[in-house]
């Protein structure tokens, strides 16, 4: 059994390959920035996990996303992903409202993609 653990640390894995699957942890952007930012930010840190995981965003299989306020975020959170996401390539994906790790973030989204 192989399993590839990118950027593992003492208590998470930024990413963890397994089976033919990146499983990756959920991104969040600089705290203080709107939504836009966030988004912008994180979108580019999963290209660069997946890369580093040997896939894209073409191959994604899966995304949840997680906004602090569904009504202030969710438009501008989407606008970036769509403008983000490899047409005919949208994974499954479900937006839910949360507390997340500080008041300053906005934004955190986790993906899996196959490899």
């Amino acid at each position: 059994m192989t399993i590839t653990r990118i950027d593992c640390g003492p208590r998470m894995s930024q990413a963890v390959v397994h089976n033919g699957i990146a499983y990756l942890a959920g991104q969040v952007g600089a705290p203080g920035e709107d939504a836009t930012a966030q988004t912008k930010a994180i979108l580019a840190k999963i290209d660069d996990l997946l890369l580093r995981a040997g896939t894209d965003k073409t191959n994604l299989l899966t995304a949840q996303v997680w906004v602090a306020d569904i009504a202030r975020d969710f438009a501008p959170m989407n606008e970036v992903w769509d403008a983000w996401v490899a047409e005919g390539h949208a994974p499954a994906r479900w937006t839910g409202e949360a507390l997340l790790a500080t008041p300053d973030h906005r934004v955190e989204i986790i993906v899996t993609a196959a490899v």
